[in-house]
């Protein structure tokens, strides 16, 4: 790892740090459980999206915290733009996961990722943030 204009021992010492107050002061299991609690909490309201389509499991117990999604057909980075609008973050392209794109084919994805840091408001946040992208195109999908 390098950190542009240090060592990469500095890189090293810094991600190391963050690793260690991740599991020790918060803890793995802690992030966990509470991805997935927001998980459960937003999944049932994005099923709810009529035109959103979610790609992966439907089994909560088998997500993370990320959730891959398509609005109808307007383009992710479409989404993306207009979700930014609303003061929502996505990331919206292919995701490194160009032959699994293909094979759904799907030109790109918009991703919504949640965290330690996130809480039940910005899953609600995001899913007004849809609704409102949604009527401003009109709903025709």
């Amino acid at each position: 790892m390098e950190i542009r204009g240090w060592n990469s021992q500095y890189g090293w010492c810094y991600w190391t740090c963050s690793c260690r107050g991740l599991s020790c002061n918060i803890g793995m299991d802690a992030i966990e459980a509470h991805e997935q609690e927001l998980i459960a909490y937003v999944y049932p309201k994005l099923q709810a999206i009529e035109g959103l389509t979610i790609y992966g499991s439907q089994d909560l117990a088998q997500r993370s915290g990320v959730v891959a999604f398509n609005l109808g057909d307007l383009h992710p980075h479409d989404l993306a733009t207009a979700l930014d609008y609303e003061g929502v973050a996505v990331r919206a392209g292919h995701h490194c996961a160009q032959p699994l794109l293909q094979y759904l084919d799907v030109p790109a994805t918009a991703r919504a990722s949640f965290y330690i840091y996130n809480t039940k408001a910005d899953c609600d946040k995001l899913v007004d943030a849809l609704l409102k992208t949604k009527e401003f195109f009109n709903g025709t999908f």
